[in-house]
């Protein structure tokens, strides 16, 4: 963990390590995604199956039996509490309501008598979601995902999954029921992005894929892109803590811990204008990973890539969160709101002392698939808008395109686009 003072001359270059962890794909690792995404596009089924032992070591015969059966849904009903299901239901109807706000309907101008403008929003026809396994089940991922694509009319919901040992969590199984997926295959990795992609016997050919992945998925869901639609490239998680000195040292580091545990190359930082603050958090953090059941992977991340940064004023630290875009940041002060209007770049923004992370990764109702690695700077999060496609819709009455037809032929005429011209022309000469 490093403890660094802002205005330090080896700042710059020993915060930059942080920011580079996760930036080089390597040559190697897009070598056998292509690869992968090859075979597959050459074997369909065959290749995901035998891409599918090799990785998770799940044997299958066909690639149907890798499907999800309706009745191992109802077992997975059967094996989860009723308080459980309580949560989940909670946290899908929370997102559903937030992403019912940003619904866009298909609007039509008449403010010109002869001419008719407007933009036909229309959802998609079929979208994939990937679900992390793994190292941790995601029943969350899965509701984040699937939730704004049913919101926004997605005709169909197509889910992966890794299960290595071919298992699925449960609980994912019953986010994805309550969540509206339509179909969920036991398969992962590139291979399954790539039979997303591109449509095998057995997975249908979907129009977008969304949700995150390890470093084979982010960099296969890199490679199809313009095949199909993804949301963005996710890379390792990351949190931002501004402090100001206030509050509680334990709850700041158990929210920098609550990134931490999710794997090595995550990030937790906290930036604040009291020193002696700082060190009591960073105090709280040695203790509290004490207690964790992924010790291992929350120290690994804390020690190589956690920061305690102290600023002079709460200038210097909105100035250096706005420059790093975090995926997560958390306004730990005493008047959040004072410093909101100041935050240009952030994925999420959590408000206040009473305002963990943690809630927004599962049930306030925004999503929780954010733009990592500065790509706040112009990315957002997973909305119904990532689940739609528009088209400009344009009507000219005879009217209309008289009035305006003499400047169209002029502007095709300076970019020497005759025949374009002529389209005109042709219908307002006499």
């Amino acid at each position: 963990m490093l403890f660094l003072d802002i205005t330090d001359t080896t700042f710059t270059a020993q915060f930059g390590r942080i920011l580079a962890r996760g930036e080089e794909t390597g040559r190697e690792v897009e070598q056998i995604v292509l690869d992968i995404i090859a075979d597959v596009r050459t074997r369909g089924d065959q290749a995901v199956l035998e891409l599918t032992r090799r990785f998770d070591q799940v044997a299958a015969s066909s690639l149907a039996e890798l499907e999800v059966t309706p009745a191992e849904i109802e077992t997975a009903f059967a094996s989860v509490s009723a308080d459980d299901i309580t949560s989940l239901r909670l946290a899908v109807e929370r997102v559903a309501r937030f992403h019912e706000k940003q619904k866009q309907q298909t609007w039509i101008s008449t403010e010109e008598p002869d001419i008719m403008l407007g933009q036909k929003v229309t959802p998609l026809s079929r979208v994939g979601i990937y679900v992390p396994g793994g190292k941790a089940s995601y029943p969350s991922s899965v509701i984040m995902n699937a939730v704004p694509a049913r919101v926004a009319g997605v005709g169909e919901i197509i889910m992966v999954a890794p299960t290595p040992g071919g298992e699925i969590n449960p609980h994912v199984l019953v986010a994805a029921q309550l969540s509206g997926v339509h179909r969920i295959f036991r398969i992962g990795g590139a291979q399954a992005v790539a039979a997303l992609a591109y449509g095998t016997a057995t997975v249908p050919k979907v129009d977008k894929i969304t949700g995150p992945g390890n470093i084979y998925v982010a960099t296969a869901k890199k490679l199809v892109f313009g095949q199909v639609g993804i949301d963005m490239i996710a890379g390792p998680s990351e949190i931002l803590v501004i402090s100001d000195g206030s509050g509680n040292p334990a709850h700041i580091a158990a929210d920098l811990l609550s990134q931490a545990e999710h794997d090595e190359l995550a990030s937790s930082i906290l930036i604040t204008t009291d020193r002696a603050f700082g060190e009591k958090v960073a105090t709280e953090v040695e203790y509290q990973l004490n207690l964790l059941s992924r010790e291992s992977i929350a120290r690994a991340s804390w020690e190589r890539f956690g920061a305690v940064i102290v600023a002079s004023n709460l200038d210097e630290v909105i100035e250096f969160s706005n420059r790093i875009a975090p995926e997560h940041l958390e306004l730990a002060v005493a008047d959040p709101f004072a410093i909101l209007p100041m935050i240009t770049n952030a994925g999420a923004i959590f408000m206040g002392h009473w305002t963990p992370e943690a809630a927004g990764d599962y049930l306030a109702g925004p999503n929780h698939t954010l733009p990592t690695g500065g790509t706040a700077r112009f990315f957002s999060p997973l909305s119904t808008d990532d689940f739609v496609k528009k088209s400009s819709v344009v009507y000219f009455s005879e009217g209309g395109l008289k009035r305006l037809g003499s400047d169209i032929v002029r502007i095709a005429g300076l970019e020497g686009l005759e025949a374009h011209g002529k389209s005109v022309s042709l219908r307002i000469t006499p």
